[in-house]
């Protein structure tokens, strides 16, 4: 049995439509509750309460969990941690001192110590993995096969500090990197009007997505031309976090006036691949899953 720690946003989604429900338990942390059907069972905790899942969780035959999602880090009230918790208040506390890899490493190993292993999204979905090379009937130019070594070196230094997994290059320069708020968040930092991007892969099919764009008429786009540029961070766990995109990304990538937009090959997930390519295609964008070099 395999228990989903799921947090918010579509990854969850795509790995309980790979999992009976007989095999599977999802536990939501308090105050981030996934849009998930309601057929499966449901363990509700905090981090106060960790050591009591990860009891029960044993209790009910688990042997692996999956970490999927969108989680913030929450604040953690001392009045209740409970009994089977406070052995593990030292490592939860240096967790929340450290970056988002530092800490995910300490809490797979209160799981693994507990013999619950640790599995990663794209072993329950291997499909979410896409294929290596350019996926899209248009191709990166020479200017932006450039632009993808500079993003490469700008992960790179991301990495050593441990923050974001994306960025922004445009003529060889950095315009933006991602931040605690996403990709999504940075993309629309460099969009004309983030507040009025259709919400679906449906409304711009149906809606027309070339008149969207063409609607924009000379709005200033900083980024314009330019990549979106992700990867994971070197030497991370990959086991959790790595990084995603999907309809959405690609939506905010056309708005924002982009090229095209560069993914580690093995290293993204790509949720929902037809309808992503579907957009890049009709605004003459690319999609390029690249080998590391």
């Amino acid at each position: 049995m395999i228990a989903l720690i799921a947090g918010t946003g579509d990854l969850p989604k795509a790995l309980v439509a790979e999992l009976p429900a007989r095999d599977l338990i999802v536990c939501e942390l308090l105050g981030f509750t996934p849009d998930l059907p309601d057929d499966f069972p449901r363990l509700q905790f905090r981090l106060e309460t960790l050591g009591t899942l990860i009891q029960t969780l044993r209790d009910k035959g688990v042997e692996q969990v999956c970490m999927a999602g969108t989680i913030r880090r929450p604040g953690v009230d001392p009045t209740l941690i409970d009994d089977l918790t406070k052995p593990l208040v030292p490592a939860i506390m240096a967790a929340l001192s450290k970056g988002d890899d530092g800490a995910l490493r300490i809490v797979f190993e209160l799981f693994e110590n507990a013999g619950i292993s640790v599995v990663a999204a794209h072993d329950i979905a291997p499909s979410l993995i896409p294929p290596h090379g350019v996926l899209t009937r248009h191709g990166p130019t020479d200017q932006h096969i450039a632009d993808a070594e500079v993003g490469d070196q700008i992960i790179v230094e991301m990495g050593r500090k441990d923050s974001g997994q994306a960025c922004i290059i445009q003529g060889r320069k950095l315009i933006v990197e991602e931040g605690v708020d996403g990709t999504d968040a940075m993309i629309a930092s460099v969009c004309a009007d983030p507040s009025d991007t259709p919400e679906s892969a449906f409304e711009w099919f149906v809606g027309g997505v070339l008149d969207y764009i063409k609607g924009k008429g000379d709005a200033h786009l900083p980024a314009e031309n330019g990549i979106l540029f992700k990867a994971p961070k070197p030497n991370q766990d990959r086991r959790a976090d790595l990084p995603v995109i999907g309809p959405k990304t690609a939506m905010r990538a056309a708005e924002a006036g982009l090229a095209g937009i560069v993914i580690e090959a093995d290293g993204v997930m790509v949720l929902d691949l037809p309808p992503v390519r579907g957009i890049l295609d009709a605004q003459g964008m690319f999609l390029w899953v690249r080998p590391r070099t």
